[in-house]
């Protein structure tokens, strides 16, 4: 088996990769690492909820009734025996919803005419992953009495959403990105014969540990340990949640990013006060759960089973996923149509964050999807 890995800049290089720049973009009214939970939509969608009565869980637990909220756009196409054969699911990142991805910054540079989501050629699926959005959550009213959940759970709902409500038995492709990056590699493990490709972008396929397992735990503990929390039945966000927000935030950004624009005490300050402004707008609940829900994520074992193709994007200033580590590196070789590419960070980039400002990498998009069309021949791989 052969590993294909597209390296840039200061990516290292494997396979004869020769370095190149890291993508040129115009300025644009992007996402701030300031905001990067919410914002409009722009897209014109369709929108549903899907509810499914008696719903088991991983652990065991029954939720009486789940809701998983969704948005569809562009029309789907079928084939002869009238099987869609152009859809593309959209996956968000933790404490987000499908919504943030049908904002401008993503509308412009993925989903507009000519670009490599066109909603005029593919029909576009964006859902409220469990305990997110306009789906089933804890700050719904059950708050720490909502049954624990996890990322199996997710997917297993996302399934649902796509086969069952939808009617669709196998999606042409995934886009995830960050937490909707893992679920992507649990599909193409889960579902193998219901995918044709997935792109994890800045998702790892490896169990959570190191930096990003001891931001979790911190936001964890910092919430869980608060007297204000009182035991999920808070009137008002914990001060311990408001308090980890900038850390929480600073963890994500990138390090040439916070270099660049932090350069004195009051722009320090300035980010901090904005954090924890934006921390009291969150649910400590559901970000508590959300956090928590990945303990049971770890697609490592399986990669070799893996039967869709798969391009992986990451970014050299995400310290939640260091390059340093050389994770990608050691793990796509097992992955049997596996790419990946390492794209250079850089002042105006956002570390782990970068994924909220498509503009920066919708050409690998494009080359993701030039991948899921080549064909077996093409592709020079075995099947």
């Amino acid at each position: 088996m052969r590993s294909h890995v597209l390296c840039l800049g200061a990516s290292v290089l494997l396979l004869g990769c020769a370095a190149t720049r890291p993508p040129t973009v115009e300025p644009t009214a992007a996402i701030s690492t300031a905001a990067p939970f919410s914002a409009t939509s722009e897209l014109a969608v369709q929108q549903g909820d899907a509810t499914f009565a008696n719903h088991r869980l991983r652990a065991g637990t029954t939720l009486p009734e789940v809701r998983i909220h969704y948005a569809t756009a562009g029309t789907p196409r079928r084939d002869a025996a009238g099987v869609v054969t152009n859809a593309v699911l959209l996956l968000h990142w933790t404490g987000s919803s499908g919504e943030v991805l049908r904002s401008k910054p993503f509308v412009d540079a993925l989903f507009a005419p000519g670009k490599p989501l066109d909603a005029t050629k593919y029909f576009l699926i964006f859902p409220d992953s469990l305990g997110h959005g306009r789906s089933s959550k804890p700050g719904d009213g059950l708050r720490a009495r909502f049954p624990a959940y996890g990322y199996l759970d997710m997917v297993e709902l996302q399934h649902r959403v796509v086969t069952e409500t939808l009617g669709i038995p196998r999606l042409h492709a995934i886009v995830g990105l960050s937490m909707g990056g893992m679920n992507a590699w649990l599909w193409s493990e889960l579902y193998p014969d219901d995918v044709e490709a997935v792109m994890p972008i800045v998702a790892l396929p490896t169990r959570i540990s190191g930096r990003n397992l001891l931001w979790r735990r911190f936001v964890s503990h910092q919430i869980r340990n608060d007297p204000e929390w009182r035991g999920g039945d808070y009137t008002a966000p914990p001060r311990g949640w408001r308090e980890a927000f900038p850390v929480f935030r600073m963890l994500l950004d990138g390090v040439p990013h916070l270099q660049a624009t932090l350069p004195d005490a009051a722009a320090a300050d300035a980010y901090l006060q904005e954090a924890i402004t934006q921390a009291a707008r969150f649910d400590a609940n559901d970000i508590l759960y959300s956090l928590e829900s990945s303990a049971d994520y770890d697609p490592e074992p399986a990669l070799g089973e893996i039967k869709a193709k798969v391009f992986a994007l990451n970014f050299s200033d995400d310290e939640f996923n260091p390059v340093s580590l050389g994770t990608l590196e050691r793990l796509m070789p097992r992955v049997k149509r596996g790419r990946f590419v390492l794209q250079r960070g850089h002042e105006g980039s956002f570390g782990h964050f970068t994924q909220a400002h498509p503009e920066q990498w919708a050409e690998h998009v494009a080359a993701f999807m030039a991948y899921v069309e080549e064909s077996p021949r093409t592709t020079g791989r075995s099947e």
